[in-house]
């Protein structure tokens, strides 16, 4: 990617778009194309296609998303999958439609089966159920992955779509409203911390495993994917298979063991009272990031400096 590409980045004030705005700007790209959600709304195709029409990229990154936890999917489904299948369609028809041969879609790692073997390869999907409680988000982004797929397959572009696996770092969400578990649990050890309460209460059972990537790797991540050769993009794009890259740590823990750590980084010394009313979401979910390794792509932020850092990003924060 040269340094001065014209780069659309939707998305921008999120915890991965921000991150990979960070990682540009650090590696010099010199032309990067931005909006705030008050000034393009993404969902409006007409808007959409008349400013990439105007602003002419030769790169998309699409980061731009409907997120959130458990809580947020399982109470505003039809938002989710709403939302995100206009915000995806727009995007990458409109790309098309502009020309722009180069897409980074960025999905997710609730696309792959509930139940599937760990850690999760690439070539899951679609091999079973989902998880009930992020469907109509999961569906979404598998659909933006097909539209990715079927752009290459039948004129030639090179649309790719990463698999980040649960991201963290700075720029979090700490709403406990819709935040998912890495912000949730700092937000609430902090808050038992300065109210010296003895307890705080976490969702679940605290048992299934989860995986965590601190977020300025996964940008890291996405300008090593925008840079490689063709001879590296041919192990992706191919009419045989899905355009899909996992991106991970290859280390997963359950998050009991996550919320101690959390603890420690915060410097709160009671208890995790756990609520077994609430759900756990999908029993296990590591991704198998073997290609991108082979690509000669790794993570350097250790689970405990990155929830330092964000813990401290945290601090700065003025909390909803």
């Amino acid at each position: 990617m040269r340094k001065d590409a014209r780069i659309y980045l939707a998305g921008h004030m999120g915890l991965a778009g921000s991150a990979i705005l960070r990682r540009l700007q650090d590696s010099g790209y010199e032309n990067i194309l931005i909006r705030r959600h008050d000034e393009l709304e993404l969902t409006d195709q007409n808007c959409t296609f008349q400013y990439l029409k105007q602003v002419q990229p030769d790169v998309v990154i699409l980061a731009a998303a409907k997120v959130g936890g458990i809580q947020a999917n399982s109470s505003l489904p039809a938002d989710f999958i709403e939302q995100n299948l206009a915000i995806q369609a727009n995007v990458i028809t409109g790309a098309f439609k502009t020309g722009v041969r180069k897409v980074l879609f960025l999905g997710s790692s609730c696309i792959y089966p509930r139940d599937c073997p760990q850690p999760i390869k690439e070539s899951e999907l679609l091999s079973g159920p989902l998880e009930w409680a992020n469907r109509p988000y999961a569906i979404a982004k598998i659909a933006g992955l097909e539209l990715c797929w079927a752009y290459n397959r039948q004129y030639g572009t090179r649309y790719l779509a990463a698999m980040p696996t649960n991201l963290y770092g700075i720029n979090d969400n700490y709403n406990l409203e819709i935040s998912h578990v890495v912000p949730a649990l700092i937000r609430k050890a902090h808050e038992a911390k300065i109210s010296r309460a003895n307890s705080f209460i976490a969702w679940g059972t605290g048992a299934v495993r989860r995986e965590f990537l601190f977020s300025d790797d996964f940008a890291d991540a996405c300008v090593f994917l925008l840079n490689m050769s063709e001879e590296q993009e041919a192990q992706i794009l191919s009419d045989q298979h899905p355009p899909i890259i996992n991106i991970g740590s290859g280390r997963d823990m359950t998050i009991k063991e996550l919320a101690s750590l959390i603890c420690e980084v915060v410097g709160f010394r009671g208890k995790v009272e756990w609520d077994h009313s609430k759900p756990d979401g999908t029993p296990q979910k590591l991704l198998d990031h073997s290609l991108l390794l082979s690509l000669g792509w790794q993570p350097f932020t250790g689970l405990r400096q990155g929830l330092e850092i964000a813990y401290q990003d945290m601090l700065h924060k003025e909390l909803d």
